[in-house]
């Protein structure tokens, strides 16, 4: 079992570290950006409309509709793993800020109400979690927009349990 465990540690480690190294070789960062800052505006109205995050994706419940499921992992060296589960949505960070395509776009992880970062797959470490913090994942378009079913964000949430109940 512990040999399980450690050969487990060893591929996050390993595997992580690859992930963040393709992540930064394609320009993609784990922050978010600063509307407020003209810097990060880039030059035009019609860039600033495809990024708008207020104007919602709103879509019809249905069999096709997205939506999606988080679980929190306790990792066997530290923090927590967090397990985001899509439903009819693909992430697709090679079309992050280009138009939109029905069913797919990338997440945004939320921790306590603040956002922590883009999420462009199904797992994602989170170093450190206060008992009782709670984590919330939205599902987003391509242009960043929240996709939304009948008026209600698409987007799922979990209560960080105390270290010692782990998951």
């Amino acid at each position: 079992m512990s040999r399980s465990l450690a050969l487990f540690a060893i591929g996050l480690v390993f595997g992580g570290g690859a992930g963040f190294v393709t992540a930064a070789g394609n320009g993609i960062t784990f922050d978010g950006h600063d509307h407020g800052d003209p810097a990060h505006l880039g030059g035009g109205n019609a860039e600033m409309a495809a990024h708008d995050h207020s104007q919602a994706v709103d879509l019809a419940a249905g069999p096709d509709a997205p939506g999606v499921a988080v679980q929190l992992h306790k990792d066997p060296m530290a923090g927590w793993n967090l397990q985001v589960t899509p439903q009819n949505f693909r992430f697709a960070p090679w079309n992050a800020s280009a138009a939109d395509a029905d069913g797919e776009g990338h997440a945004h992880v939320y921790i306590n109400g603040e956002k922590l970062a883009r999420l462009y797959a199904d797992w994602m470490h989170i170093a450190s979690l206060p008992a009782g913090a709670e984590v919330k994942v939205s599902l987003n378009t391509n242009s960043h927009s929240p996709l939304m079913v009948d008026g209600v964000p698409v987007e799922a949430k979990v209560t960080a349990p105390s270290d010692s109940e782990g998951s």
